[in-house]
């Protein structure tokens, strides 16, 4: 606990308002994708071809539309940032490597390799100043 104490103090004193900036493009980005889970059926039916199972297709898409848009919502407003970007590492890792299994598509490899440095930037560097993280930990 001390460790990410530290690790808090010192992320706070090198964070600008451009990291909060992005943390909340991040955000948005997330809840965007989210909401693309669920309007884009035939699209996603095409990704999640090699699963044969459509109730495991339909489960993995419901979960990950629903980790997205929840997950979105907490990073927009910096709450449970580490936790909430920890959620999105392993969904975000496998969308960059199933750009490589299936057909390459170059828009979606960038999008899910920036927004998994990004994911791991904020693991770092946590919320940010100006977070509900932040609020809450100075009102202790």
């Amino acid at each position: 606990m001390a460790t990410v104490r530290e690790l808090n103090k010192w992320a706070n004193a090198h964070t600008t308002i451009f990291t909060d900036i992005v943390r909340i493009a991040l955000g948005a980005f997330l809840i965007f994708k989210g909401y693309q889970f669920v309007t884009q059926k035939n699209y996603l039916h095409e990704i999640f071809s090699h699963f044969k199972n459509f109730g495991s297709e339909m489960l993995i898409i419901h979960i990950v539309a629903f980790a997205h848009m929840v997950g979105g919502i907490l990073i927009v407003f910096g709450l449970f940032t580490r936790r909430s970007v920890l959620i999105q590492i392993p969904i975000l890792g496998y969308a960059f490597l199933l750009n490589f299994i299936e057909t390459f598509n170059w828009s979606n490899t960038l999008q899910s390799g920036i927004c998994l440095l990004l994911c791991l930037f904020f693991v770092y560097f946590g919320g940010g100043k100006h977070s509900a993280d932040y609020n809450f930990k100075m009102e202790q």
